[in-house]
């Protein structure tokens, strides 16, 4: 029996944790300190005991250390997560300890942030920043679960995305005058403007009318960074025919190491100038107002794919992780597949008819087997 009273008649128990460290608790009543007891060793059997003194440290405490853990974040990520954390999980949870953070409580702050006018994206992405904090106490062995998980969160309502025809891509083109090239680049090849920004001729093959992307430029405090694409993997991308001539006139005199499209200045393009400055008003100008350049890559999958481009093409092009990711953009630019595998079919049952009429024979008859 590992119960005592002490001389000061509190009731004193204590249980060895799976690392053989002794722990104690004092109480008031025996039955009390015999129920710790008893639950204490059950939840080492179970393996889920979490000592009481390591999850007395603040979520605000707790995030600081998640955060100088995660070396794999590339500097946008970085910057966003720390947004999140002060905007909207630390002016409630900076000072609550681990072990006081409840499902419940979560499941009433993100209804808190919902109500105060948050878009659905805001919230979710703050309640996925406390969920990764909180994931990482319990590998930690802080936490016995996470409480964030389950928690219902708002609905986002996605936007369809937008996509420009031929005509409509020489019109802006046009109108963006000595960034007409960039315009048709970005709508014909997919590239997110960070990959496009950060372009250096070497990147450039024109021969093989390749593009290989291997780094990018993002705004991070408004200095620019330059880091790896998105998903970390480079990628290599076609260039149409008819921009070949053109970026080769472009990049002639270009050392190297130069950047392919740079600002009127020489640096670097920064889509903070670009877009109010230059993209804005010539879109605008061609009843294309509200664009952006980020739907010129939405562009270059419709493009594609009706230029015949299936989905593990699309998917190659635009960098993204897996096919499905493709899909779950650009599922209603496929849907003409499903009108073409039908008519395939048929076609091909047409064929087999025509060919018994022609023959004399019949397919696909049952057997008798009681004939046999």
């Amino acid at each position: 029996m590992s119960v005592r009273r002490r001389p000061n008649r509190k009731w004193r128990a204590r249980i060895r944790d799976a690392s053989g460290r002794q722990i104690a608790r004092h109480f008031d009543r025996k039955s009390d300190a015999e129920r710790w007891e008893a639950s204490a060793k059950a939840a080492i059997s179970r393996g889920d005991w979490i000592d009481p003194a390591r999850a007395r440290v603040t979520v605000g405490i707790w995030a600081a250390q998640w955060m100088a853990a995660q070396v794999q974040l590339k500097p946008t990520t970085r910057a966003r997560y720390e947004v999140a954390l002060r905007r909207q999980v630390f002016p409630t949870w900076e000072n609550i300890p681990l072990s006081a953070v409840s499902y419940a409580e979560v499941a009433a702050w993100v209804q808190r942030l919902t109500a105060s006018g948050l878009a659905p994206a805001t919230v979710r992405y703050a309640h996925r920043v406390l969920a990764l904090v909180l994931a990482h106490a319990v590998r930690d062995g802080r936490m016995s679960r996470n409480p964030a998980e389950s928690v219902r969160l708002p609905r986002v309502v996605k936007e369809e995305p937008v996509f420009l025809d031929h005509d409509q891509v020489a019109k802006l083109a046009g109108a963006c005058g000595r960034y007409g090239l960039l315009v048709r680049f970005l709508a014909y090849t997919g590239l997110r403007w960070g990959e496009a920004s950060a372009l250096r001729v070497s990147r450039l093959d024109l021969l093989r009318r390749r593009v290989t992307v291997a780094v990018a430029f993002a705004e991070v405090g408004g200095e620019l960074v330059e880091g790896t694409p998105k998903n970390h993997q480079r990628r290599s991308v076609p260039i149409p025919r008819f921009l070949v001539d053109e970026l080769a006139a472009h990049v002639a005199g270009k050392r190297r190491e130069d950047l392919v499209f740079t600002a009127p200045n020489g640096g670097p393009l920064r889509n903070t100038n670009y877009r109010p400055r230059v993209f804005a008003p010539a879109a605008a100008s061609v009843g294309l107002g509200g664009l952006t350049p980020h739907d010129l890559r939405h562009t270059a999958a419709s493009l594609a794919v009706a230029a015949g481009a299936n989905v593990k093409a699309v998917q190659r092009m635009l960098g993204h992780a897996s096919a499905s990711m493709t899909l779950d953009v650009y599922a209603g630019l496929f849907g003409d597949d499903l009108d073409a595998v039908a008519n395939r079919l048929d076609e091909a049952v047409a064929a087999r008819d025509a060919d018994h009429l022609r023959t004399g024979t019949t397919g696909g008859g049952l057997i008798d087997l009681g004939k046999r």
